[in-house]
């Protein structure tokens, strides 16, 4: 808890440092609401606090066109009810530029009418749910698709001969579509899962899931759910099957799942959507590391707040290209669109007219004794 509180400070201090080096007083404000509080809270702080690092770049180095950015994060404690409320706030009351970052699709899709109405772009949400992808106008999806990751996951296994597979998802609307996902994925290669169990997102019965998995005794199994589930499901049902392997997407939060796992995530495989942060040879990787570390004053790099960097970098350059000191909703989503081929150093991110999802990058990770990602 004050490792949370000195970063918030960090973070708000970095802010205002950056604000008065900019000398600017017509702030360019980007809207956000994230968990920062509750169960999630730790995947809110490592979106909101990527971007700040990047943010922060740039406003220390006089801003966009002399203009400083400005990123207005509001609390949703993971509630779907006040994810649309405090979109409806940033519009309608603060009158942000765009709506960013978003942790997850259930966040996101009660909040999107909200920009829809206003044509407010509703930029990077952190997920790769199907019911997001369909084209939308005013909607930009920086990430590959779980479908993506899950074709990869699922290619990763069957090319070394695995046929058997089980797959843990949320019973509901984002988590069936996940279910679907891998379905077909399996379908391709004359696959059917072993067993397929859905769990709700609220007091999940993981007792009631590793009997069910254990009955079935799949050689891998899938995991789609959110971390504090998916570390708790993983580490009772490894414990009951000694050799059984484990997979899951990137929605766990890569590095939130690695730390609720501990020594229990040893050999657990993660897709990832963007490179992994032990791979120094990219780019924006070391960008996003120095950036991070002058930010938080740590080390605790992770996915999940260098694909949040990475997000930020591409909005500022939307908003470069747009035309920082006239800059408008409608401007940026022109220039978005206009953003064909991004290279953001090492991670390449294009969109058009009718595409405005930006990448279909995956890379499968696994979790080593050092507790770090190898690739």
């Amino acid at each position: 808890m004050l490792q949370a509180t000195v970063r918030r400070v960090l973070a708000a201090f970095a802010l205002l440092a950056s604000a008065e080096g900019a000398g600017q007083s017509d702030a360019i404000l980007i809207g956000q609401s994230a968990p920062l509080s509750g169960t999630n809270r730790e995947l809110g702080e490592e979106i909101r606090d990527g971007a700040l690092a990047y943010f922060r770049k740039i406003n220390a180095a006089g801003g966009i066109s002399g203009r400083r950015i400005e990123l207005v994060s509001l609390d949703d404690a993971n509630d779907t009810k006040l994810s649309a409320e405090n979109a409806r706030k940033l519009i309608e009351e603060r009158g942000v530029l765009a709506l960013f970052g978003f942790a997850s699709a259930t966040l996101s899709r009660p909040a999107l009418p909200f920009a829809e109405k206003s044509v407010t772009p509703f930029l990077f949400p952190f997920t790769g749910a199907d019911p997001m992808r369909p084209f939308n106008r005013v909607l930009f999806n920086l990430r590959a698709s779980y479908a993506d990751e899950l074709e990869k996951i699922v290619n990763h296994y069957a090319t070394v001969g695995v046929k058997s597979f089980g797959i843990l998802f949320h019973d509901d609307v984002v988590g069936r579509e996940n279910l679907g996902a891998v379905e077909r994925a399996l379908q391709k290669r004359g696959i059917k899962a072993a067993t397929a169990i859905g769990i709700t997102r609220t007091a999940p019965d993981i007792k009631g899931a590793v009997a069910k998995v254990t009955g079935a005794k799949p050689d891998v199994m899938i995991i789609t759910t959110l971390f504090r589930p998916s570390a708790d499901f993983i580490r009772s049902a490894k414990a009951a099957n000694p050799g059984m392997q484990f997979a899951s997407t990137s929605f766990a939060g890569p590095n939130v799942l690695m730390r609720a796992l501990g020594q229990d995530g040893v050999g657990v495989t993660v897709s990832q959507v963007v490179p992994p942060v032990t791979n120094r040879a990219i780019p924006v990787v070391v960008e996003y590391m120095n950036e991070f570390e002058k930010l938080t004053g740590g080390r605790n790099f992770g996915a999940t707040s260098l694909e949040a960097f990475i997000a930020a970098k591409v909005l500022a350059e939307g908003i470069r290209r747009a035309g920082a000191k006239r800059v408008t909703r409608e401007s940026l989503i022109t220039a978005l669109e206009g953003m064909k081929s991004f290279d953001a150093g090492g991670y390449v991110v294009g969109f058009s007219g009718d595409n405005h999802n930006g990448s279909t990058f995956t890379e499968i990770t696994v979790i080593n004794k050092n507790l770090q990602f190898g690739f």
